[in-house]
């Protein structure tokens, strides 16, 4: 209606203008003529009765009402008839799940994911090694799980360029000072015919090649995150100049987001194709066997402590000058790093937790003051000192050094290969908690999520680190519900993360499929979720009436009134 008026107003406003100009002296009858029209418009409207008016607003309304009534009564059933159950079970437990109370040792939604990274039918076989355009050397940089996920990435970077892979080298001058070969940490057999199908890998360049070669390998280094088109551009002409090209300290040379079935091949790499040699296979499991004989479940820690990594983080962690001078001498090995500030370091949360932080957030998590720890470490700075608080917390405190003495001998002497001994333990562990964000922390969170989302908690080090800061001015209980509040999101739960999110090593999100729900599972995930919504209402209803102040009413022998909507609306349910 109102626009039909401004309409019709300005229509008047307009006619009135034009014979204005027009007629000049005429203003009068103009006048008349304008006054006319507008009471014939006026009049026109008053002619529409308001019975019509209300008849058809009353017709409008039902129908709405009938089309909703439909609707509504009908949405349950439309949406679990219609709607995929993962879309459905999120509609409907999105909040509910988010709430209710979580079982410390499994994920109960683990059960619905499985790993999927099958070749499909249509993905083309590899090039033949006299078919292919050259081979690809490639030098690994870095401690084991860095080098991992530089060999996962050559694989892919040798698929792409249509190039025989030659098995990498790995690296034997950095930090770590390990000179194992590939040989002597994966199964380098297997390794080979595991990717038969998608890339062609060779032991070593053929002698007959370099022998016709005018020049040795081309060298080059590739910028970290490239893409498939770089490569394609960028290396693969040289690569079919010159016929062999070595990729030096790779490492993250990939880019992250890549085609489905790049991805799908880097978790054949990654969780299928490098395994273990059989000795360090056999000592892992023997360790398994170990901490199952002690006790039915147990959690594995990495805890990364070590002078190096603690100077390079530029935190502080209560040691003093002693510390800082320590510290602040190992930090001058790197002379490009800038100089921060370790208080807004702790606050970003780019400090690992301490050893006795750890300890802290797993209490408060619920785990038991019995339970068996397997604590997966390099150097710890500051030695037992550093551990003592840790052990306190948890009495049952076993290293690889503890539960292996004569059978670790043979690798004392080779960071790599006890680092993957770690890695078995760490796999296998009914916990996985990690006081870093590294890269065997990512590795093993992926893992572990492509296995069945077996339960791997990182700390909410931002939020943790102002609650350890504030922990000596609240009691216990305070203490741990707060713990438990910052843990949200952070404790290995299938939908934690969003796919693209962080590395696709430590989210492979285009090989983990939800497994179809039978009616039967359907009804128990509903069952569940029932149950957690009633425990959510009640919770929120205890702290409404703590908010009225119910407990004075109960005193004085009063009736309760029922807790509304409005009462319940502002209550916080995990308060910070």
């Amino acid at each position: 209606m109102g626009v039909a008026n401004a309409w019709r107003f300005s229509l008047i406003s307009a006619n009135l203008a034009s014979l204005h100009q027009q007629n000049g002296c005429n203003g009068g009858t103009n006048k008349q003529y304008v006054l006319w029209r507008w009471r014939f418009y006026a009049s026109q409207r008053r002619k529409i009765p308001w019975s019509l008016i209300c008849g058809l607003m009353l017709f409008a309304l039902g129908l709405i009402s009938l089309f909703t009534g439909h609707v509504a009564s009908d949405l349950e059933w439309y949406s679990q008839r219609l709607v995929k159950p993962s879309l459905y079970s999120k509609l409907k437990d999105g909040i509910v799940r988010r709430h209710q109370p979580i079982d410390i040792w499994k994920s109960r939604y683990s059960k619905y994911y499985h790993g999927c990274s099958e070749r499909r039918k249509k993905f083309p076989r590899a090039r033949s090694e006299r078919s292919s355009n050259g081979y690809l050397l490639i030098a690994a940089s870095g401690g084991l799980n860095q080098q991992r996920t530089g060999i996962t990435d050559a694989v892919v970077v040798a698929r792409i360029l249509n190039a025989t892979l030659v098995v990498p080298e790995l690296d034997h001058h950095s930090y770590w000072k390990d000179d194992s070969d590939f040989a002597n940490i994966f199964d380098v057999d297997h390794f080979i015919s595991s990717l038969a199908k998608d890339v062609t890998i060779v032991k070593r360049v053929p002698d007959k090649v370099m022998r016709s070669m005018e020049k040795p390998p081309y060298t080059m280094r590739v910028p970290r995150k490239s893409t498939p088109e770089y490569y394609l551009d960028q290396v693969l002409p040289i690569l079919l100049r010159r016929r062999v090209v070595q990729l030096t300290k790779f490492d993250y040379r990939l880019a992250n987001d890549l085609d489905e079935e790049l991805q799908k091949m880097r978790c054949r790499v990654n969780y299928h194709a490098l395994r273990f040699t059989k000795p360090i296979e056999e000592l892992g499991q023997k360790l398994v066997m170990r901490m199952r004989s002690m006790a039915k479940r147990f959690i594995a820690v990495h805890l990364r402590f070590e002078p190096d990594m603690l100077a390079f983080s530029g935190c502080y962690y209560g040691g003093g000058d002693k510390e800082r001078y320590e510290l602040g001498e190992i930090r001058k090995r790197w002379a490009t790093l800038p100089d921060l500030s370790p208080e807004g370091e702790r606050k970003r949360g780019k400090c690992p937790l301490t050893p006795h932080e750890v300890g802290l957030m797993l209490r408060a998590l619920g785990f038991a003051n019995d339970t068996h720890l397997y604590v997966a470490s390099g150097e710890i700075y500051g030695g037992e000192e550093t551990l003592w608080p840790l052990r306190e917390l948890f009495p049952n405190f076993y290293t690889k050094e503890m539960l292996a003495d004569e059978e670790l001998k043979p690798f004392l002497q080779f960071s790599s290969r006890l680092a993957a001994i770690d890695y078995i333990v760490c796999d296998e562990s009914d916990v996985f908690v990690t006081n870093n964000n590294g890269n065997m922390a990512k590795i093993l969170a992926g893992r572990r999520r492509y296995m069945g989302h077996k339960r791997t908690i990182r700390p909410n080090a931002k939020r943790l680190s102002a609650l350890f800061m504030a922990k000596n001015q609240m009691d216990w209980d305070t203490f741990a519900r707060k713990v438990k509040s910052c843990q949200r999101g952070f404790m290995g739960e299938p939908e934690e993360m969003k796919p693209g999110r962080g590395e696709f090593h430590e989210f492979p999100y285009s090989c983990i499929c939800e497994k179809p729900v039978t009616d039967e599972e359907h009804k128990d995930r509903d069952h569940h979720l029932d149950k957690a919504s009633a425990h959510l209402i009640a919770k929120l209803q205890s702290k409404a009436r703590e908010k009225k102040g119910e407990k004075k009413f109960k005193k004085k022998g009063l009736v309760e009134e029922p807790i509304t909507s409005v009462d319940i609306e502002g209550v916080e349910l995990f308060p910070d």
